[in-house]
């Protein structure tokens, strides 16, 4: 979410006739965007504000802005009093307060033209148009649709509800328009995002929801040349059978599935505030397997929650050991304020234990992921070539498997069937088993 946002803000800036510095030292407007989901995320957002106090003491005329979810929805005095060096403060999503500082400190022959511009962007931005920044015009492959903005589900370890507001979401319209601009520009792969992807339309009376929302854009992707539709994150109390189904029917929408367990024991769920059991889990992934063959399921867990004993925590090992999904993303906890667990819960793990179970799953991740990848071994799978790296192409499977292989073509933005020659638990690596490059001249032999 937090990429579209700073997408969303470049976007804008340019419209103003600004454009990117290659350098942060040679910019006249910097601007952090920040997380504050776990503290070690507000703790880098802030130490990298707090760099730039010189940095604003020495030229005074550079402007220092910071966005997202440390600013939260309601732009609290406090931020005011705590970084005084700062000109813009922008919540979540909302870069008008950028657009409006620069408008009121430009001289008054530009600031209407700006005001215009501004006003402009601002009226395609709410139409769901979308112009990239200059540096990612043919170069972004995949690109983030936010389509649900806020949460209200309020888990009791999570902040976002507080942040970024309530649950609200964008019309078809909106989000159609966003695909489409996006697609125009050489985009290849959107994901449609939101806190709890599968709650969209859930605010809008007799609305579309994400199934019907994926057949519209697969429409436009048909249309424009998009290649790859995902989504997420998804929530296991709203997946329901008709999402799956469509994701099962639809060529474009990835057999990918987001869906956070957060842990393996009923007790601690409860406390978390998630709503659902380890069993009713198990029979979620079950479902999701039976509705779409050959799918990828990825998962969150937090480990260390409050209260959380070590055979707690093993009840979360034995459910991943038993599942075998594709990815875990792990974290261990810690207290966010104004969150349920932080108000009315000691954090009495301590950050020792959390470190050894956060290595133990990362460890058993390790080998269960290596397990899942050696079955791609000798397959030719396509694969979405995002760019370059290191000497060699990287891309993606229709499953979100990283996937490294060598030419010289320029095979940038196109989808190239590579045969898998080898596999570990985070990437693998391929070679084109047929040569076939664009454009390649007939030979044609004359005796």
């Amino acid at each position: 979410m937090n990429v579209a946002d700073s997408q969303r803000l470049a976007s804008e800036l340019e419209r103003l006739g600004h454009h990117a510095a290659s350098d942060p030292d040679q910019a006249d407007i910097l601007v952090v965007n920040t997380c504050v989901v776990r503290q070690s995320a507000e703790d880098k957002g802030l130490n990298r504000l707090m760099t730039l106090r010189s940095v604003k003491e020495q030229n005074p005329d550079k402007v220092i802005g910071v966005m997202g979810c440390m600013v939260g929805v309601r732009d609290p005095l406090y931020m005011r009093k705590r970084l005084p060096f700062v000109d813009v403060f922008m919540p979540p999503s909302e870069p008008g307060p950028m657009v409006t500082f620069l408008s009121d400190v430009h001289a008054e022959a530009e600031a209407l033209e700006q005001e215009t511009a501004a006003r402009e962007q601002r009226d395609a931005l709410q139409n769901g148009d979308l112009i990239l920044p200059v540096q990612e015009q043919g170069a972004l492959v995949s690109a983030h649709v936010p389509v649900v903005y806020g949460c209200s589900h309020a888990c009791s370890f999570c902040i976002i509800p507080f942040r970024r507001g309530i649950e609200r979401s964008r019309s078809v319209g909106e989000i159609v328009a966003h695909v489409r601009s996006l697609a125009l520009q050489g985009v290849k792969e959107v994901t449609l995002l939101g806190q709890i992807v599968d709650r969209y339309g859930k605010d809008i009376p007799d609305g579309p929801d994400l199934a019907d929302l994926l057949r519209i854009v697969h429409d436009v992707a048909e249309e424009t040349g998009l290649e790859r539709i995902r989504f997420l994150t998804s929530h296991p109390n709203w997946m329901t059978d008709k999402l799956l189904d469509t994701v099962a029917e639809l060529p474009r929408v990835m057999p990918h599935i987001e869906v956070p367990v957060q842990a393996g024991d009923d007790e601690v769920l409860r406390r978390m505030k998630r709503g659902y059991t380890a069993d009713d889990y198990r029979r979620l992934i079950a479902n999701i397997r039976a509705r779409i063959p050959d799918v990828a399921i990825n998962t969150d867990i937090i480990v260390g929650f409050p209260g959380e004993t070590r055979e707690q925590f093993m009840e979360t090992y034995n459910l991943l050991a038993e599942l075998k999904l594709d990815k875990a993303h792990l974290a261990r906890y810690s207290p966010r304020p104004h969150t349920v667990s932080a108000r009315s819960m000691e954090d009495d793990v301590p950050e020792e234990e959390k470190k050894y179970r956060h290595e133990m799953l990362d460890a058993l991740q390790a080998e269960v992921v290596a397990e899942i990848n050696q079955r791609f071994l000798g397959q030719v799978l396509p694969v979405l070539i995002e760019e370059q790296h290191r000497g060699k192409w990287r891309g993606r499977t229709p499953h979100n498997k990283l996937v490294f292989f060598e030419d010289p073509g320029d095979w940038h933005g196109k989808v190239v069937d590579l045969e898998i020659t080898w596999t570990g638990p985070w990437s693998m690596q391929g070679r084109m088993p047929v040569k076939q490059r664009e454009n390649a001249p007939d030979i044609i032999l004359i005796s």
